[in-house]
């Protein structure tokens, strides 16, 4: 049986691809700006066509070439627009030149004309003036020829699985010939950061994680949690391909170093309790991780957002940590520079979470997913360790794609070290 076809906007690493793919879709292709995010998006989805580019330049057409579609009619359109400007009183919000993202989401949705469409932002859109933006979109996805689901829905990660507290908005609409999906309804369980982590070695056991994102190693695991992201236990809702993987490859876990003084506090922290120097959360291992934020862009000075302190040893999570925080299967590879890898994570849903999206989808098409029975191989390792210049060179784009600080004497800062998608959080 043929899959259904999604088509990702503002792809990123490609945390609601991997999402809607175990729901049951085929990711006909992944449109990102951020070549370095491009590289990775390629690394983890070898049969979805990464297309490096802005919305703002592509059409509809252009995209259905690109991903090979033809005229097949395609099933879902999802993603989640950056949205930084928002109306003063008599001007529209999607009028304001900072939303034109927005407005080319809508553009290409029209444009394809998917049988549904998801999109995802942050919550503070739902808050005072942001709301009108919210009622623009909705009129705008109407005059497309949609019908949305009312009322959106703010929804908790953590209440679908993800042992995360991370609120993100979702709004769902069905071509006007469609059948209305519905919104996902939480689960009667939660998962906590012992579930999700106890099992991983300490990475500063190993020396080589120093100068290395990964290393060979053999380790028991536990929760049924862990299992499931490592491959070693059945996921009866997974419905995505399989990936070739090594279970005992530790990756992701290039280590920290701190200083005594720093490990001295790390470890005096009470767990579920922020240090009071470095203000880092130190997680509760009976508890869920607060939400993991992406820092700042290269733009305003490529900052790591504070990184919660480990529950039991004295340093912050690696990025595989995280990964395993925010439901990332282990087989799953962010960029090899912490910097990066955080950013990845921080500006990304939560697979679970978009799982658990998709499939209302897919109850809505009428189709009961299958399994594929074939397995993927991973893309070419070096797609995680390219900086700026070699990503941009690879997707042949600019290698200015990317905004990057100015320095004083009016050189920018190499973009190697300083490459991320615009995104402005409106933090909640």
């Amino acid at each position: 049986m043929t899959r259904p076809i999604g088509i990702d906007l503002f792809a990123g690493a490609g945390g609601l691809s991997l999402g809607f793919e175990q729901a049951g879709f085929d990711i006909a292709a992944a449109v990102e700006i951020d070549p370095i995010h491009c590289a990775t998006h390629e690394f983890n989805f070898p049969t979805s066509r990464t297309i490096c580019a802005s919305v703002v330049d592509l059409s509809g057409e252009q995209i259905r070439y690109l991903a090979g579609l033809e005229d097949r009619e395609i099933d879902v359109v999802f993603g989640g627009a950056p949205c930084q400007g928002f109306s003063m009183m008599g001007k529209r919000a999607l009028d304001d030149s900072r939303n034109q993202l927005v407005f080319h989401y809508v553009r290409i949705v029209s444009e394809l004309q998917p049988k549904y469409c998801v999109f995802e932002n942050v919550k503070g859109l739902t808050l005072g003036k942001h709301a009108q933006f919210l009622t623009e979109l909705v009129e705008a996805l109407g005059t497309a020829g949609y019908k949305v689901l009312l009322p959106y829905k703010v929804l908790n990660a953590a209440r679908f699985g993800v042992p995360q507290s991370r609120e993100r908005l979702f709004l769902m609409a069905a071509r006007h010939d469609q059948k209305m999906p519905e919104y996902a309804e939480p689960l009667d369980f939660s998962v906590t950061v012992r579930d999700a982590i106890a099992d991983l070695p300490d990475a500063d056991d190993f020396s080589v994680l120093e100068d290395s994102d990964s290393v060979e190693v053999t380790w028991e695991t536990e929760s049924d949690y862990a299992l499931k992201l490592r491959g070693l236990a059945k996921d009866v809702s997974d419905f995505g391909y399989k990936r070739i993987f090594d279970p005992n490859l530790l990756t992701c876990s290039l280590v920290t170093e701190h200083t005594e003084q720093s490990k001295t506090r790390f470890r005096e922290t009470t767990p579920g309790k922020t240090e009071s120097i470095s203000r880092f959360l130190r997680l509760n291992p009976d508890g869920v991780c607060n939400t993991l934020r992406a820092g700042t862009d290269s733009a305003r000075g490529a900052h790591t957002s504070p990184r919660p302190i480990h529950p039991i040893y004295a340093r912050v999570i690696t990025v595989r940590e995280a990964a395993r925080l925010h439901s990332y299967p282990d087989w799953f590879r962010l960029h090899a520079t912490k910097w990066h890898g955080f950013r990845q994570i921080g500006n990304s849903v939560p697979p679970l979470l978009g799982r658990a999206v998709a499939a209302s989808v897919v109850r809505a098409l009428g189709i009961v997913p299958t399994k594929p029975k074939k397995v993927l191989k991973l893309g070419d390792p070096a797609l995680l360790t390219m900086n700026m210049g070699q990503a941009a060179a690879y997707f042949s784009v600019s290698r200015t794609v990317i905004a990057q600080r100015a320095r004083k004497d009016g050189k920018r800062k190499d973009a190697a070290e300083n490459s991320l998608q615009l995104f402005a959080e409106i933090d909640v």
